[in-house]
């Protein structure tokens, strides 16, 4: 009975750990569509500059914050 709710909790952590993964995300790409429109060059770089924030969180979640969890 005790492991079920081992289980349970492992899945709880998992999914927050997710949805926290998703705000880096949603905080990159806002700020990288910000970057593209204030640089007012064409239209053209608003989505490179989300484009290029998506890229910086990904590299931000996979290098940074997993090699702290292997420590």
């Amino acid at each position: 009975m005790q492991g079920c709710n081992l289980n349970i909790m492992a899945h709880t952590h998992e999914g927050k750990e997710k949805s926290i993964n998703n705000l880096y995300y949603l905080v990159a790409l806002v700020s990288g569509l910000f970057t593209g429109w204030v640089l007012d060059v064409s239209w053209v770089w608003i989505p490179v500059g989300g484009l290029l924030g998506l890229l910086a969180a990904a590299l931000f979640l996979n290098v940074f914050v997993r090699g702290r969890e292997d420590r």
